[in-house]
């Protein structure tokens, strides 16, 4: 009998435990970021929201991890995306912006100074690159070559300090990074909206990009999920 009320009392407890978790789920506001399927070990949050895969604008929020709940800290905020949409299969040059669920490179960079990020920061300087080229063993990485000369991969944009209103601050969203794969897709930032849509990165006025960078913590491990709602919500 008492092997039988022990199990009684396993049952009821993990019973109790199931209860207390869904009622803890469902205490959670019923926003998009606690619909997501899953979200790691992420305490910070940036949704970026497409209304339809060929929008050229969508709506970017911030959330924050607290009580096993996402909250919201800012936004919504429009922001600009790719000039052909949103994409799940992105590849070099097809002007998309990628869809799915990303972290962000540990350096954030800049024409401008650290206006206060708590990750590494480059000071972006003639010379300095974000190599577009797929044959090149630097895809998608930053690299550095002699202000003036002719680097040694195919270009087909400027190297980043011409382009002073874009790249003022930027975040490197790790899109295409682990592994690195030739034809992808290169490049893909947070940056400084220059009133158009984007090559395949996600843009902001900088106010709202400044209060972004500043609020991001790397410890936190930040994700940025980017797509339509229904594409986001599998995410």
């Amino acid at each position: 009998m008492r092997w039988i009320a022990l199990a009684a009392c396993l049952t009821l407890g993990a019973a109790a435990s199931a209860a207390g978790g869904s009622r803890n789920a469902a205490a959670c506001p019923g926003n998009l970021a606690n619909q997501l399927a899953s979200t790691g070990s992420a305490r910070q949050l940036v949704t970026v929201v497409a209304p339809y895969r060929a929008s050229t604008q969508g709506t970017l929020e911030l959330w924050q991890k607290s009580g096993g709940c996402w909250r919201a800290v800012a936004g919504p905020w429009t922001a600009w995306l790719g000039q052909h949409g949103v994409s799940a299969n992105k590849r070099e040059g097809d002007r998309t912006t990628p869809s799915g669920a990303f972290g962000l490179l540990p350096v954030m960079y800049g024409l401008a100074a650290n206006p206060g990020a708590h990750y590494r920061y480059h000071r972006i300087a003639c010379g300095d690159w974000w190599v577009e080229d797929s044959r090149s063993p630097w895809y998608n990485r930053f690299r550095h070559v002699p202000c003036g000369s002719k680097p040694p991969f195919r270009v087909t944009s400027e190297d980043l300090s011409r382009s002073p209103t874009a790249y003022r601050h930027l975040a490197v969203i790790a899109y295409n990074t682990k592994p690195v794969v030739p034809g992808r897709g290169s490049g893909i930032f947070l940056h400084a909206s220059t009133g158009r849509p984007t090559l395949g990165c996600v843009s902001l006025p900088l106010p709202q990009l400044l209060t972004m960078l500043r609020w991001l913590r790397p410890a936190r491990g930040p994700l940025i999920v980017i797509g339509t709602r229904r594409t986001i919500r599998g995410l």
